[in-house]
């Protein structure tokens, strides 16, 4: 049995534990709510805009802009959103397993994809493809509330140059989707080329139906600022349902936590009680003992 002391220890290190899961909890829970807030703020504008965006790629046609141009998968470009801390539950392994997954289905494919290249949001991607000696084309540090604009932004730009320039034939997002504190959702969302595949089939058959739009001031001045911005915001609400997802992820693992180093201290101080009462009686046998031997 271990001693007094040694239980005394552990009992102190588990409260020291509680105590930092117990914080991280109410911080991640506190931030959680502006994080909501954020997405349900940015959902509405990203999905009108894909759908309208998608509605004229399906009747300008592939050939109207470079970033409608439909190729051979071949090159495929994956942007990954993970975080830089861990603590957070199946936050950043969910999105490994399924992006270990997308990549093998890919590379079995007709046609097989021949190259996939990474593009890494976070430090905990970054670590674990580099571990898997897997190429990554290029690392950010995980948003923040204040960069989340910068780094979308900036990955749209990245993302829709190297497509231009036929450096990748398609480009997919790949985040966890905020459904609740409890539950997220890993998402693989085709980003480049657009296409009017994320219409409703009612959408598609009148897009189908009718004929083009009349463009002004131009039909390549328009897709040139419009398809870019699309981009964008589907990488900034990736981004934001990536930071809200971890963040409840994150509530819910220290919650977890906090409630096994709980059950943890309680086992530990039965034993604790145990153990000293255990001790108690035997130095009171020993005295009964030495006084009857003394009488003897």
């Amino acid at each position: 049995m271990p001693s007094l002391k040694n239980i005394r220890t552990q009992i102190a290190s588990k409260k020291s534990t509680q105590k930092i899961t117990r914080a991280m909890k109410l911080v991640a829970a506190s931030r959680l709510r502006r994080a909501q807030d954020a997405i349900v703020a940015a959902r509405p504008y990203a999905n009108a805009l894909g759908e309208a965006i998608a509605e004229v790629a399906l009747r300008a046609g592939s050939e109207a802009h470079p970033l409608l141009d439909r190729r051979s998968p071949e090159r495929i470009t994956l942007v990954l959103l993970t975080s830089d801390r861990g603590l957070a539950g199946g936050f950043n392994a969910n999105i490994f397993r399924v992006s270990q997954r997308f990549i093998a289905e890919r590379k079995q494919a007709n046609p097989p994809a021949r190259e996939v290249v990474l593009e890494v949001v976070g430090k905990k991607g970054r670590d674990y493809f580099r571990r898997r000696k897997l190429e990554i084309a290029r690392e950010i540090a995980a948003p923040t509330a204040e960069t989340v604009t910068a780094i979308s932004r900036e990955l749209a730009q990245i993302v829709s140059h190297a497509f231009r320039e036929a450096r990748t034939d398609a480009v997919f997002l790949v985040y966890n989707e905020f459904k609740s504190a409890v539950q997220q959702r890993v998402v693989v969302e085709p980003l480049l080329p657009v296409s009017g595949a994320d219409l409703p089939t009612g959408a598609k058959a009148a897009a189908g139906e009718v004929l083009d739009f009349i463009y002004e001031p131009s039909k390549a001045k328009l897709l040139d600022a419009l398809l870019p911005l699309y981009v964008e915001s589907q990488i900034y609400r990736g981004l934001l349902e990536s930071i809200a997802s971890e963040l409840g992820a994150r509530m819910t693992a220290m919650d977890s936590a906090t409630n096994n180093a709980r059950e943890m201290i309680a086992s530990l101080t039965l034993q604790y009680n145990r153990a000293r009462q255990a001790a108690i009686t035997k130095e009171l046998m020993e005295i009964v003992s030495g006084a009857e031997a003394l009488k003897g």
